[in-house]
């Protein structure tokens, strides 16, 4: 695995991040648009992948990266269970649910298979400073 220094290139967020842009997409439209509690908690779930994976990426420790990552997962699942709602109300048709179900459950599977990987390998999440500088 190629050493990640950004949260940007980790490829679980770059697949919450498409996630988030979809969710936003199609809740803007139609019935979905007027049910404002579905529509803000399915925002919030996707935004949650893409935010926990980077606030995790950030913090201090590894231990804390992984609860992070688990944050993630979790948020991945509720967006997955929303989807659920949105169909059977039919405020997204079965195409839409498959293509944003599907994102969802892939950044779930590459958020668990990093999350596997920083388990196994303890020592491959440090934090990086690159061309800070500092002033007193």
């Amino acid at each position: 695995m190629a050493t990640i220094t950004r949260f940007e290139d980790i490829e679980a967020w770059k697949t919450a991040r498409e996630l988030t842009r979809m969710v936003y997409a199609f809740t803007e439209q139609g019935k979905f648009a007027k049910d404002f509690g579905l529509k803000n908690q399915i925002q919030r779930a996707s935004v949650s992948v893409m935010s926990n994976i980077a606030e995790g990426f950030e913090s201090r420790t590894q231990p804390q990266f992984l609860e992070y990552l688990g944050r993630a997962k979790a948020s991945a699942g509720e967006a997955r269970c929303q989807l659920y709602v949105a169909i059977d109300l039919s405020y997204i048709n079965q195409e839409e649910f498959t293509q944003v179900f599907d994102l969802a459950d892939k950044a779930s599977r590459q958020i668990a298979r990093f999350m596997n990987y920083l388990e196994v390998h303890p020592q491959s999440h440090r934090i990086r400073d690159e061309g800070a500088e500092y002033e007193a």
